[in-house]
């Protein structure tokens, strides 16, 4: 059985981490650099670092602070947010990301993911996926800017077109359950591990150490994401993989 991994998020507005509820209401949660280092310390196995607001305000990611955070961690280091070309992915990966996190552009323009693939590997791309159950369709739609556009993907369709252009890995973010903090959404993630062969960190939702155990071994998840609950110290890195452990969740 593969490692589960248990990655912190910064979700990054105007140079500080912030954190909301289903997307908005967004509150300070403090300084990227100070809070990177503290979840290298804590044993994070890895860290996404997301810039919210770039691609909806058509901008490009801010390096300086990927820079700053980057020259503070000794793990994996995932970079994501108003990356639109290759040449972006080039400047991310050279201040310091180990991967790029790719989400509007993508679904504007697929080839952007095999390009990335052909030129850094399939390992190196990350495509983000915040979704968002569509009554009608009885199924969950693809949003991009941000949380603020729908589209006309499905999903599952999204994923598999995905893999099938480089995506290396996905980040999938229920909006539904983001920042409620009753648990990630089982049916979603494991709808998404079942229809693709590569690894899927789950995002959204996570309230305590039992809601990793739950995505892991119900939905099949590789990696769980959580932002509030690690930021405003409800609970640490260290104290979830130690509930796993005890559980026989394999963790590094």
């Amino acid at each position: 059985m593969l490692t589960k991994r248990i990655i912190p998020c910064l979700d990054v507005k105007d140079g500080r981490v912030v954190k909301g509820i289903q997307f908005v209401n967004l509150r300070d949660a403090g300084d990227p650099v100070e809070l990177s280092t503290f979840y290298d310390q804590q044993g994070a196995d890895e860290l996404v670092f997301l810039d919210i607001s770039a691609s909806h305000e058509g901008r490009e990611t801010m390096i300086e602070v990927v820079r700053e955070v980057a020259a503070t961690l000794a793990i994996p280091f995932t970079v994501g947010g108003g990356i639109q070309t290759l040449e972006d992915m080039k400047r991310v990966l050279r201040a310091g990301a180990d991967k790029v996190s790719l989400n509007t552009a993508a679904v504007k323009r697929p080839d952007l993911i095999k390009e990335g693939a052909d030129f850094f590997g399939s390992q190196c791309i990350v495509v983000a996926i915040d979704a968002k159950f569509d009554s009608e369709l009885q199924s969950w739609r693809v949003y991009t800017h941000g949380g603020r556009q729908a589209t006309d993907w499905e999903v599952k369709d999204w994923a598999q077109e995905a893999v099938r252009l480089g995506a290396g890995e996905f980040l999938l973010t229920s909006m539904d359950q983001d920042g409620e903090k009753n648990g990630f959404d089982i049916a979603l993630t494991k709808a998404v591990r079942d229809a693709v062969s590569v690894p899927v960190i789950a995002s959204g939702g996570a309230g305590e150490a039992k809601h990793f155990q739950e995505v892991f071994e119900q939905a099949g998840a590789d990696a769980g994401l959580a932002a509030s609950i690690f930021h405003y110290k409800e609970t640490s890195v260290e104290e979830v993989k130690s509930f796993l452990k005890e559980r026989g969740v394999v963790v590094r």
